[in-house]
């Protein structure tokens, strides 16, 4: 009786019971503030050995103080707490026993994958997740006789991984994350840890004649433990259910529960036709080996002789759908790839399956990159999100409308959820980096992305091609230079192509522009592709420059016919519809430059993306028709806004020479660099 009265006197209690609250909260709010910014588990284990050290340190302090009744501690016996605790927190560190195979350097791992954080200079960075429901599918290893039948185990692989992503239960690692693995490795937890997974799919494929066997395992990867395995005979009349019965087996392994719809989506066949489904099994592998129009183009191939088999194929309809519109988007295939074939095929993919998550995506995709209806396009991508989970490509799609409506804080939430699930998407790392830090000026950011992705993937040609311009833009052209020394020369895809031609103006080395844009000259108008079309606007300022006002001439008038007798036209060509005013321009005809570069800036206020391209080419016709205020006024807002200038990038292009002597031109040029500033709502 005597020690609890003892005990009543001193407070012990009442400092027990505020010490432990107050730890308590402290320890919530560093969990939320942890998982927020992906902080290491040992920062959080720390913090718990110091608090329990300083409990009975508490407790001593407070028996101590208590005798004299007043609860206060001085300096020096703060001091002395805090070296206690410094000491006993060590000494508890370095013998408390680990949490786990990884604990000393593990980072956090939730159930569901989440988000990636920033580092300290605002770098997106990505947490690869590892619960027990985690997959990476590797490539499945072709065993026929015949080579030539790689395109079906890939296809097949590609499949079965397509069937899992459609499972809300299951976190399913992308194909672009594993095609880089071989088949059946010897590392399979180094692999899972990279890819952050717990689980590997193995498999392989053996066809011969009308034979197929497919053979399949599940293997926890840091046991190397086989879950589950099985084998499948099967003929080509009847292969058709294998992806969806392996897909169940594999969430049944897991213990990954599946709704009612999600098995009929699960268990549904796309077709029983064998002539069909080989066609759509090559264009699969066609379109997610190749982001050029080379690539897209012959999956395109594949997928309409699909739909020629079987004109009920509803995926295969919405894949051709997918890639018209993205082919039309970008200026390629001008006769096969309209807007109506587009609508077509997306309208068919809806009419035969209208829930399915790919007939929903392409409806999406019509929306997107043929109707530029943005709003429209990502309800429906968020549709189709909702179907398919795990699929990759329609978050990406997400992002990619967003920072066209200027929703760049929506756009980099789904680039790092993209990063995080898919930390191995060499193809998702590279257009995210060159399409949103980038578009913002945070230049650091997207070199250390790009840097990545090339750690990833040392032969990739894009990575290298959107760090010259990111060099570009920052005025440094001999680190462009260095860059592009890593991407083949004949390569004019995308980035590749802006990147060599842009370095030849900025360089102003006019013959090799020349040399390099031959096959864009001989081209008949309705092969010009966005790239070309950018190139050969190019060459006719050049060729001017130069002092040849003639072949100038000759090419601006080519363009000027290409412009008006292509099929389609160009208004709908991703950032190349802005390049008629240039041309007018090119003619001398300036009003007519400046009227068309004006209603390019109207037709373009809700596109973010496109406003800046056609606010900068009229900027750049006025500067053409040498009326410096007019120009000079549209600059300063480009010099801030997402995709527009740099001061550096004003001191290159030869576009600016008509105004370069001006003082507010010059004063303009040696401003510092502004990154954009996205707003809370932005």
């Amino acid at each position: 009786m005597s020690l609890i009265t003892e005990l009543r006197q001193r407070k012990l209690v009442q400092w027990a019971l505020a010490y432990a609250a107050a730890a308590f909260a402290l320890l919530q709010g560093i969990d939320i503030v942890a998982q927020r910014f992906g902080w290491p588990e040992s920062i959080e284990r720390i913090l718990i050995v110091v608090l329990c050290v300083g409990f009975f340190i508490t407790l001593l302090l407070a028996w101590y103080h208590g005798e004299r009744g007043v609860q206060k501690v001085s300096g020096t016996e703060l001091l002395l707490l805090a070296l206690l605790l410094g000491i006993g927190g060590g000494l508890l560190w370095k013998f408390a026993p680990a949490t786990g195979p990884e604990s000393s350097a593990a980072s956090r791992a939730p159930a569901r994958p989440a988000a990636g954080g920033e580092n300290d200079s605002g770098t997106v960075t990505a947490r690869a997740p590892a619960s027990d429901k985690s997959i990476a599918v590797l490539p499945f290893e072709n065993l026929s006789d015949d080579k030539a039948n790689a395109y079906f185990a890939s296809g097949m692989q590609d499949e079965i991984l397509t069937k899992l992503s459609k499972i809300a239960a299951l976190h399913v690692v992308s194909r672009t994350s594993t095609q880089r693995y071989a088949s059946t490795p010897d590392n399979l937890s180094e692999i899972a840890r990279q890819l952050g997974v717990a689980n590997i799919l193995e498999g392989s494929v053996q066809r011969a004649g009308n034979a197929v066997h497919i053979n399949v395992q599940l293997i926890h990867a840091a046991t190397d433990e086989h879950v589950w395995a099985e084998s499948y005979n099967r003929t080509l009349d009847d292969v058709f259910g294998v992806q969806g019965e392996v897909a169940q087996a594999v969430a049944e392994a897991l213990k990954a529960s599946l709704t009612g719809a999600e098995r009929q989506v699960v268990a549904a066949k796309g077709t029983e036709n064998p002539k069909a489904y080989d066609a759509y099994l090559r264009g699969r592998v066609l379109d997610q080996n190749a982001y050029a129009r080379i690539g897209t183009t012959r999956a395109l191939d594949n997928y309409l002789e699909a739909v020629h088999e079987d004109p009920d194929f509803a995926q295969a309809w919405a894949a051709a759908a997918v890639a018209m519109a993205q082919l039309y988007f970008n200026g390629f295939d001008a006769v096969r790839s309209t807007e109506q074939a587009v609508r077509d095929a997306a309208d068919k993919a809806l009419a035969l399956q209208p829930e399915l998550a790919e007939s929903v995506l392409a409806r999406g995709g019509y929306l997107y990159w043929v109707k530029r209806d943005y709003p429209g396009a990502l309800e429906q991508f968020k549709r189709a999100l909702a179907k398919q989970p795990g699929d990759i490509d329609t978050l990406a799609a997400m992002f990619f409308i967003e920072r066209r409506m200027g929703l760049w804080n929506d756009a980099v939430a789904h680039y790092r959820d993209i990063i995080a699930r898919d930390p191995r998407n060499v193809s998702i790392l590279v257009q995210g980096a060159c399409e949103i830090p980038s578009l913002l000026r945070r230049y650091d950011e997207a070199r250390q992305l790009l840097e990545r992705a090339m750690t990833i993937a040392p032969d990739d040609t894009t990575a290298p091609s959107c760090l010259t311009l990111i060099e570009q833009r920052l005025g440094k052209l001999d680190a462009a230079d260095a860059w592009l020394a890593r991407v083949p020369k004949d390569s004019l895809d995308f980035y590749e192509g802006w990147a060599r031609i842009h370095q030849l103006v900025y360089r102003r080395r006019h013959d090799e522009l020349g040399a390099l844009l031959v096959p864009a000259v001989q081209s008949e108008d309705a092969a010009l592709t966005n790239v070309d079309l950018t190139g050969l606007v190019r060459l006719a300022y050049a060729q001017r420059l130069g002092g040849n006002d003639a072949l100038a001439r000759q090419t601006f008038e080519r363009l000027a016919r290409a412009i008006t007798s292509r099929p389609g036209g160009i208004e709908h060509i991703s950032s190349v519809a802005s390049i008629a005013p240039l041309v007018y321009a090119g003619l001398g005809d300036h009003a007519k430059a400046i009227a068309t570069a004006q209603r390019e800036v109207e037709a373009n206020r809700h596109d973010k993306l496109e406003s800046a391209a056609s606010k900068i080419v009229l900027a750049q016709v006025q500067a053409q028709k040498g009326d410096r205020d007019a120009a000079i006024a549209l600059l300063p807002e480009l010099l801030e806004i997402p995709a527009g200038l740099t001061p550096a990038l004003l001191t290159l292009d030869p576009l600016w020479d008509p105004i370069r002597d001006d003082p507010r031109f010059i004063a303009l040029t040696k401003q510092p660099l502004t990154e954009y500033k996205v707003p809370p709502h932005g």
